[in-house]
């Protein structure tokens, strides 16, 4: 396990599935880089024409409401 960010912590991270609304090509690379930006963020993956989006993180690090920020800053709407 990494002492720095936890990753490889059995059972220690979320993984977050669920659509948003109001993606286009640009913004969903831009979501995915501040996503990725955040600590305890370890993968993220953005199918932007059906707003699919994946987020595995560590609630330790990231706190869900940093991870909505993202969006909410952004103008989209993700439904979980």
């Amino acid at each position: 396990m990494c002492k720095e960010c936890g990753c490889g912590e059995t059972n220690g991270n979320n993984r977050l599935q669920f659509i948003v609304d109001g993606y286009t090509d640009d913004n969903a690379k831009e979501v995915e880089k501040a996503l990725l930006g955040l600590p305890g963020v370890l993968y993220v993956h953005i199918h932007p024409h059906e707003g699919e989006t994946t987020v595995d993180y560590s609630p330790k690090l990231t706190k869900l409401s940093a991870i909505m920020k993202v969006f909410d800053d952004r103008g989209l709407t993700a439904n979980l």
